[in-house]
């Protein structure tokens, strides 16, 4: 998503104020604990509606066009030509097992072209469309953008198939007159980077590519004039061996460091260690002290622990987001925007952790060596990570379920049959006491979650395996589907019995947990008969706000709320 703006100057205000970010974290399949390669990435703004995209594959006419269309906004480009063949995609994988996902980290301001046709979302889904490996995808992206003109500002995309993982950042060139109304400058400078087997790494709107090799192809690709341009335009001067990407077309600054390479950090220290090194840096005050690219991590990573990672607030660091007292009285991991505010002159921040209130959609996805190229799994869930599940969707899939259809619903038009709605019924609630309702969805989520990678999707997978690759479309296609309308349902009996439960402030105790509750076992309360045939709660607690919450009101309002005996 377009989260940061162009703007260097006053950049930490700038950038750090932006309404919309995202986050990729990838794993190689050696670093995976199933030989998997994973990526993930939520979408995050506050003015995307979460749904699935499916585009299904296609054979075209010598001739035919394809209309080019602005993904943030709908704005119509341009058309081009259409090629021979199309693969199906659905959201962001296509049916070979191809994952591409991005992050926007802005860049210089003057390198946008106003005159570019491709915006970063494009790039995307026709690149999806048209690749079976990220080696393929690295080489469309870079003609796409160089043949029509980049229409977006710097982007860093993770790209990852059944073999290879990589990262890509780009940036246009800006516009200069060709003298046929032309833009000589048309196109982009960008750098590709393979992240090793056994290795994982992540971005998260600061370009992270620093210096590369210049004769490794098999590990690094770059345009021919990433660092020539660089000197035209006075960026840098260096050796070509000195040049970093990074510091040349998005230079680090405090919003890069505490409200972007802080998420990256947050995942590092997940999994890897030696990461309180980098405190520091993550926290915004060192920029000296940078990141890797790439780290090794601890012991292999599995699915649920990238999920998991995705639904981080940096709990555990000094920045833990549920700690100081804007976590209001109920411990709440959130900062409702904007992103700094101001009190006698001076600045402050609100944190920006990786699972947030206005993201859109969110998956991670699974390209998987070990099985059919038809059968990587994109797990995709909608709203805040935190307090929402994900679906296994197959990549071979070639419908997309109603309550995820991007035509049921949209962000003025409420529908009770989307789950982005649904979701965001649930979490808006659970936000008010966030220290209990979270705990109650999280029950539920890992169930789910769990069942479905120990159990579902393993038994899915042999069934699946064994038949001709039409008929295991169909299967797999109807699973997903089925799948994701019961995690619907699911959703849809969470939301009524957290309300029964929690209404109005008080708690009323149980005799049943949560996820047996769902299960049809048990009741959300303990009632009693009050004569009259009616039932009524047996017991309600009034379990109040935390001790940070009452000290801060006795220190800012005591005299007058003293009870005086």
């Amino acid at each position: 998503m377009k989260k940061l703006p162009l703007l260097l100057a006053g950049i930490a205000m700038t950038l750090y104020g932006t309404a919309d970010a995202c986050t990729n974290f990838i794993v190689t399949r050696g670093a995976s604990t199933d030989g998997s390669a994973m990526v993930s990435y939520a979408a995050d703004s506050h003015q995307l509606y979460g749904a699935l995209y499916h585009t299904p594959a296609g054979r075209y006419k010598t001739g035919a066009m394809l209309p080019v269309y602005e993904w943030d906004t709908g704005r119509y480009l341009t058309d081009i030509p259409q090629v021979a063949t199309t693969y199906s995609t659905v959201g962001n994988m296509n049916e070979h097992s191809l994952i591409i996902g991005e992050t926007t980290y802005g860049g210089r301001s003057e390198l946008a072209d106003p005159t570019g046709k491709i915006d970063y979302g494009s790039l995307i889904y026709i690149t999806l469309q048209r690749a079976k490996t990220a080696r393929e995808a690295i080489a469309t992206i870079a003609d796409l953008a160089d043949t029509y003109g980049y229409a977006s500002s710097g982007e860093s995309f993770s790209i990852v198939d059944r073999d290879e993982a990589w990262i890509m950042e780009l940036i246009g060139k800006g516009f200069a007159d060709d003298g046929q109304g032309g833009n000589r400058h048309k196109g982009i400078v960008w750098v590709a980077r393979r992240i090793p087997d056994g290795y994982v790494s992540a971005h998260a709107n600061q370009a992270r590519i620093t210096t590369f090799p210049l004769d490794d192809p098999e590990n690094c690709l770059y345009a021919p004039d990433v660092i020539s341009f660089a000197r035209e335009k006075g960026y840098f001067n260096g050796t070509d061996a000195e040049f970093s990407f990074s510091d040349t077309y998005a230079p680090l600054d405090f919003s890069g460091m505490r409200g972007c390479e802080a998420r990256v950090w947050a995942f590092f220290r997940t999994v890897a260690d030696g990461m309180d090194q980098y405190l520091d840096y993550a926290l915004g005050h060192n920029p000296k002290n940078r990141m890797p690219l790439w780290v090794k991590p601890r012991t292999k990573v599995s699915p649920k622990t990238v999920f998991d990672g995705m639904r981080d607030h940096y709990e555990g660091t000094p920045i833990d987001l549920r700690k100081d007292l804007g976590a209001g009285g109920h411990n709440c991991p959130y900062r409702w925007r904007p992103m700094t505010f101001e009190v006698d002159g001076v600045e402050y921040t609100n944190e920006r952790a990786t699972a947030t209130q206005q993201t859109g959609f969110w998956f991670v996805a699974q390209a998987r060596p070990q099985l059919p190229d038809d059968m990587g799994i994109l797990w995709f869930g909608v709203d805040d990570a935190a307090t929402s599940c994900l679906t296994p969707i197959y990549c071979c899939s070639t419908e997309v379920p109603e309550c995820l259809s991007l035509d049921n619903g949209s962000m003025l038009d409420y529908t009770p049959t989307s789950a982005f709605w649904l979701f965001n019924r649930v979490t808006n609630f659970a936000y008010m006491r966030y220290d209990m309702i979270e705990a109650d969805i999280r029950k539920v989520t890992d169930k789910w979650e769990n069942d479905a990678l120990q159990t579902q999707v393993p038994l899915v997978d042999a069934a699946a395996a064994q038949l001709p690759a039409k008929k295991r479309t169909r299967y797999l296609t109807d699973y997903s589907v089925r799948t994701a309308q019961a995690l619907f349902d699911r959703w849809a009996k969470l939301d009524r019995y957290l309300l029964l439960k929690y209404m109005d402030g008080n708690v009323k105790s149980e005799h049943s947990d949560v996820v047996a509750y769902l299960d049809g076992e048990g009741g959300p309360a303990h009632f009693v008969d009050n004569g009259n045939g009616k039932q009524i709660p047996g017991k309600i607690q009034f379990p109040g706000y935390n001790e940070k919450w009452k000290r801060a009101v006795a220190a800012d309002n005591g005299e007058i709320l003293k009870v005086v005996k």
